[in-house]
């Protein structure tokens, strides 16, 4: 049993990031069932005046602690140092654009207690435009022994829904800069070093996508990130040959072969669950 429930917010915004998506996304942080008594902002290099202008606003604030990089960073590396500073053993992680539920660090809490699991995720859904406009979700396993057959194949968290033990994450190394995948480099490790894992099997937090995820998702730098930790988890002998084989090539028919749009398609009809209408 937890007989600390303190924790900490792990959060990360950079200069193309929007300041009223910033906003609304700190604002469902701080308005919870269950409150953080602190949270981290890195801000990876400089930012344009209105974003910062939103940031100044929380700087003034106790709960707020601010870190200013001179230059970006990339986000590996500004999870790291977010990570590091934060003060408490139990810390959340929430990106710069999303929103958050209301009751999701109660939920994360009451699990993790109930569990004594050494990280915690959960569902997202994903909306366009408006938040009420949601239109799939990606749903995971909850258990450990699934999420580690899960973790094989896909990255077996949803980042912005995780909370995390900070013990865990930097006894095997924490965030270590790798293109787009930092979070599930950081799983796959945590994974190899015994720790539990559950997720909570319910949504926690909404997040905005559009055809600017699909441009992320794709490409040659993507695809080669991809295919290197596919190649780590075959040296780690998490994976065989056969599972490293058939990860590798479907990575390549999806990010580099298929057109945005397409990717798009394939993403929503094998990758997520529609919402209904």
């Amino acid at each position: 049993m937890m007989a600390n429930r303190s924790f900490s917010v792990s959060m990360c915004v950079y200069g193309k990031d929007d300041p009223i998506w910033f906003e609304t996304a700190v604002e469902s942080v701080l308005n919870q069932t269950v409150k953080p008594q602190e949270v981290v902002l890195v801000v990876d290099g400089p930012v344009p005046e209105d974003l910062d202008k939103v940031i100044k606003k929380y700087e003034s604030t106790e709960v707020f602690k601010i870190i200013r990089f001179k230059e970006n960073c990339g986000h590996g590396n500004a999870r790291r140092a977010s990570l590091d500073a934060c003060s408490n053993e139990l810390v959340a992680i929430m990106d710069a654009d999303d929103i958050c539920l209301p009751n999701r660090f109660e939920q994360q809490l009451d699990l993790m207690e109930k569990t004594e699991a050494d990280i915690v995720g959960g569902n997202i859904s994903e909306f366009v435009d408006s938040a009420e406009n949601i239109v799939a979700y990606r749903n995971l396993p909850t258990e450990d022994k699934e999420i580690k057959e899960y973790m094989k194949k896909r990255c077996p968290f949803n980042q912005v829904t995780v909370m995390f033990k900070k013990k865990a994450a930097q006894d095997v190394g924490g965030y270590i800069d790798w293109y787009c995948d930092e979070d599930y480099y950081l799983w796959l490790r945590m994974a190899q070093n015994n720790c539990k894992m559950a997720n909570t099997g319910t949504v926690l937090v909404n997040v905005r996508v559009g055809k600017e995820m699909y441009n992320r998702r794709g490409g040659i730098k993507y695809f080669r990130s991809e295919a290197k930790l596919q190649k780590y988890m075959l040296d780690s002998k998490i994976i065989g040959f056969g599972t490293y084989f058939v990860n590798v090539t479907k990575r390549f028919i999806v990010q580099v072969m298929l057109p945005n749009k397409l990717r798009g398609w394939v993403f929503k009809k094998f990758a997520r669950e529609n919402a209904q209408s």
